[in-house]
């Protein structure tokens, strides 16, 4: 797995694609966290703002969480006192998944919310990620607003003025129940295999799915600090495939280390993706009448057979490039209401602003309680084209376009017809460009993918 480490991500810009991370104590330090949250503080605090949920004007207010990392510990500390040391009262909410800070955010009237966590990352990786009032991700220019303003002369507030620091920890229950307030049905009969991937959904997730009617037995529900994402989890599926198998469960469910993703296990061990997921979720919703203007919004990596499954049932799919970030906007901006990503970020925007693992696999495991069939039955309703991926490194990206490689790629999807297609996309963070092609035989979506990785090692190497 590959780890970039503070400000790698883009040109030197601090912010990466989803907040601020690096290896903790070395690249993200407690004095670069204080020196966010304080610039977070003046950026997103807007003191004497109006909270609208007890009705007055005062400190501004931020809510922090967690997940168990054992850097997360010291990096709470300087990201609270960074808030406080600025004027904001914070709420301390301890371990929860990155989407409970979310929601919490907005339940609360914060006027910030800041998770620390490097999601599916190792161990000593961090991260610190901000939110807004209403509890939504920054656009790009207030991540460049608060790079803009680290390090500046600022007055300090003293006496009554400065933030006050309580915990919070009973806000999970918050978080949970409103989860459960969203069911559209109970989970009643089914066994469930539950993989926490030692994450922040460790006491949540089982909570959740127990008070939700599923018997539920867990794995990687044990963090002890060092062992998040350690061999379990949305990125390490086969222990989850064995213990599901061998306790013969109905499904099993795998979050990662912030549970902001979910996959799942069919009872036979075979693995249910975002596309997949996303598919029965919008086929449900679609019969329901909830599936706003009849669209999906997912992004140009999901599988084609994604695609002609909604297309067949007479729905739509609007396409983004690569990230939760861009499915959201894309969402508000059309008054989508369901989006994701074949990784298993899933958003429900009536209920999250953000994707949320748990969520996701509450209402997944919902339908398949409601209609009485298994998850394998489920996920037949698309068939996944095979997949070939094939990263081309050491190339100038700028090429990518090129007039040679257009026609290469535009001969390729003439061959492969309606049962095929080719993405050439340039690496965000690399000097790599990645061939994606998708056919209807493995056979063929290696040939072409390798033919297409000649090209482009040819023309922009």
């Amino acid at each position: 797995m590959s780890r970039e480490p503070v400000g790698a991500s883009s040109g030197g810009r601090l912010f990466g694609t989803d907040g601020v991370r690096g290896v903790a104590g070395r690249d993200l330090t407690a004095e670069l966290a204080m020196d966010l949250s304080v610039a977070a503080a003046h950026v997103l605090g807007d003191a004497g703002a109006f909270h609208a949920s007890v009705g007055r004007r005062g400190r501004p207010i931020a809510v922090v969480g967690r997940d168990p990392r054992a850097s997360g510990e010291f990096l709470e500390a300087a990201v609270v006192a960074g808030l406080a040391s600025s004027g904001v009262d914070v709420l301390r909410l301890g371990v929860l998944p990155t989407p409970a800070v979310a929601y919490l955010t907005n339940a609360l009237g914060a006027d910030l919310g800041v998770m620390l966590s490097a999601s599916h990352n190792p161990a000593p990786d961090n991260g610190i990620k901000f939110f807004t009032r209403g509890g939504y991700k920054l656009p790009d220019a207030v991540e460049n607003e608060i790079e803009q303003r680290l390090g500046e002369k600022w007055d300090r507030p003293v006496g009554p003025a400065v933030g006050r620091v309580r915990e919070a920890y009973g806000e999970a229950d918050r978080y949970v129940s409103h989860l459960l307030t969203t069911l559209p049905h109970r989970l009643d009969g089914l066994r469930i295999v539950v993989d926490c991937a030692h994450g922040a959904a460790h006491m949540v997730a089982p909570e959740a799915l127990l008070r939700a009617g599923a018997a539920v037995e867990t794995i990687g529900a044990a963090p002890d600090g060092l062992n998040i994402n350690d061999g379990v989890g949305s990125t390490h599926l086969t222990p989850l495939r064995e213990a599901v198998v061998e306790r013969g469960a109905d499904l099993g469910i795998a979050y990662d280390g912030d549970a902001d993703r979910c996959l799942a296990v069919t009872a036979e061990g075979e693995e249910i993706d975002g596309d997949q997921i996303m598919a029965i979720l919008a086929l449900a919703m679609h019969a329901d009448g909830r599936l706003a203007k009849d669209t999906v919004v997912a992004t140009v990596m999901s599988n084609l057979g994604f695609k002609i499954a909604l297309r067949e049932a007479g729905l739509s799919v609007v396409e983004t490039t690569v990230g939760d970030r861009y499915v959201l906007e894309a969402m508000q901006d059309g008054g989508y209401n369901l989006g994701g990503e074949q990784s298993g970020h899933v958003i429900m925007l009536d209920h999250a602003t953000t994707g949320d693992g748990l969520l996701t696999s509450l209402h997944l495991l919902a339908e398949v309680a409601r209609q009485g069939r298994s998850l394998g039955e489920l996920a037949s309703v698309m068939t996944k084209l095979p997949q070939v991926l094939v990263n081309v490194r050491d190339v100038a990206k700028s090429k990518a376009s090129a007039p040679e490689l257009r026609a290469a790629v535009a001969e390729a999807e003439a061959g492969l017809g309606e049962t095929g297609r080719v993405l050439i996309r340039p690496s965000g963070t690399e000097p790599m460009i990645r061939v994606m092609v998708e056919a209807a035989s493995q056979e063929q979506a290696r040939t072409v993918a390798d033919r297409l990785a000649r090209v482009v090692r040819e023309v922009c190497g």
